[in-house]
């Protein structure tokens, strides 16, 4: 009975999700991005105030908004985000998808940024992106109650991230491949 509350719930809540962005112009897409993305650089500022003279010394950032999903052995995730040269302030407007396999259960609403110490890694990420990791997670939040955030963790040479759970209740141990890349509808102008 519990397993198919749990089901139903995760599937509510991806539909919600993919119907929400749906029927938004390009315009609207890139508007909902950077909104989210100076959001969510705001939460880490206040969360690891170090962490704005990273972002600020970088040659580039990342930010994405996740919904990931864990149903027993299987773990997927997918978002959005934009990555901006620091020189250059250009924005490239991305899309991540991932999936692993482990134990787990729950649902987690997330946000990931990347910060990037030289434009090698940078371009290596927009161009490449892939990252592949082994993942330990407990996280409960809903709303303003409860919390979670893990502080910086090097991902590569010159490639720092941070993670914040903004809403969601998720017990796993997974092996995830995530593929970071360009969004090629939201980079059309």
């Amino acid at each position: 009975m519990k397993f198919r509350i749990i089901a139903s719930s995760l599937a509510l809540i991806l539909l919600a999700t993919n119907l929400a962005v749906a029927g938004d112009s390009p315009d609207k897409k890139r508007d909902k991005v950077r909104k989210m993305s100076a959001e969510t650089l705001q939460d880490l500022y206040k969360l690891q105030p170090a962490s704005r003279g990273a972002v600020q010394k970088s040659a580039g950032y990342a930010v994405f908004d996740n919904m990931g999903t864990n149903l027993l052995l299987l773990s997927t995730a997918r978002g959005s985000g934009v990555a901006v040269a620091a020189s250059s302030k250009q924005e490239t407007f991305m899309k991540m998808a991932s999936v692993g396999a482990g134990l787990g259960v729950g649902v987690k609403d997330y946000r990931v940024i990347f910060v990037f110490e030289n434009n090698k890694a940078f371009s290596n990420f927009l161009n490449s992106g892939w990252s592949g990791s082994a993942q330990t997670d407990a996280a409960a939040k809903a709303g303003d109650k409860g919390g979670a955030f893990s502080g910086a963790e090097e991902l590569g040479p010159g490639i720092w991230v941070y993670q914040i759970t903004k809403n969601g209740l998720a017990l796993q141990i997974t092996l995830q491949g995530t593929k970071y890349y360009k969004d090629d509808d939201l980079n059309k102008k």
